[in-house]
């Protein structure tokens, strides 16, 4: 019993000085963020201030024009969460449950999007959206988004899907329940740990998406909360501690997000790794 219990304490002291490192990063982005600049300048970038400020935040608001790239985000996510989503529920549950032709093929089309590299992709689709009049627009970037989100959703969500039991599906087509019906009243109702922690990682993946959204986005009004961080060049080329607030600013809802809604997330991706 003591050698498990010294183990224990081991395995304890090992993770807690991982997770220290794990989070130095964000911990030292935090102490920047609220150094003056000249303190940061005096005494170095791993030294305790002497003392703390709030103005590097209002400034970063202001350069940052943080007022228009959350917004801008914050339609970007509501146009495309929930559509992609939806799409991916549906497409999951026909691969999952339903007998369709070609289902292997249309899978192993749909899991191929996992193996195409985003940046091979940003010529062709930019000249295709230029061709359609959809550059410079947030509804420009739906398109794309959903082309490279929902392979990995549809991964996820068939194989929560496919633990589903079949009795419960054949049970609602004795009551005169068709594909649609089921579907809506049973399946998403079910699933709903997994459907959030898919909408949860696609709201990330949008939130934080910079290479699609600096090449379509040209102007200011347009540009989300990634390609507004690009304004710090130059205003902030030497201010360390501002731009350190920039990019606190930006994290913060991902933060939020990642802390609350944590145990939907894992829930949401080991429901499926077992049968129950």
């Amino acid at each position: 019993m003591s050698g498990l219990r010294k183990g224990g304490i081991g395995t304890t002291v090992v993770l807690a000085a991982g997770a220290l490192v794990w989070i130095s990063p964000l911990a030292l982005l935090v102490v920047t963020s609220l150094r003056p600049l000249s303190d940061f300048i005096g005494t170095g970038p791993l030294a305790w201030p002497e003392h703390f400020t709030w103005a590097n935040f209002s400034e970063a608001w202001r350069v940052g024009n943080f007022a228009t790239t959350y917004r801008n985000s914050a339609i970007l996510l509501a146009l495309k969460v929930p559509v992609g989503v939806l799409l991916s529920a549906m497409l999951a549950y026909a691969l999952a449950k339903l007998r369709i032709r070609f289902r292997r093929t249309i899978m192993f089309g749909v899991f191929l999007g996992l193996t195409i590299p985003i940046y091979i992709t940003i010529v062709p689709v930019f000249i295709m959206l230029r061709g359609m009049g959809a550059t410079d627009s947030l509804l420009g970037l739906v398109g794309p988004y959903l082309a490279f989100g929902i392979p990995f959703e549809v991964l996820v969500l068939q194989s929560f899907f496919r633990q589903l039991p079949d009795e419960l599906i054949e049970a609602a087509k004795i009551d005169g329940a068709g594909a649609w019906r089921i579907f809506w009243t049973l399946i998403l109702p079910l699933s709903l740990p997994a459907l959030v922690t898919v909408a949860i990682l696609d709201a990330v993946a949008t939130w934080n998406e910079f290479l699609f959204a600096l090449i379509v986005l040209n102007s200011d009004a347009n540009k989300t909360i990634p390609v507004g961080l690009l304004n710090f060049q130059g205003q902030f080329a030497n201010n360390n501690t501002g731009l350190a607030a920039g990019i606190l600013i930006a994290v913060v809802p991902i933060l939020l997000a990642y802390v609350v809604l944590q145990r939907w997330i894992v829930g949401g991706l080991t429901a499926g790794a077992t049968k129950g």
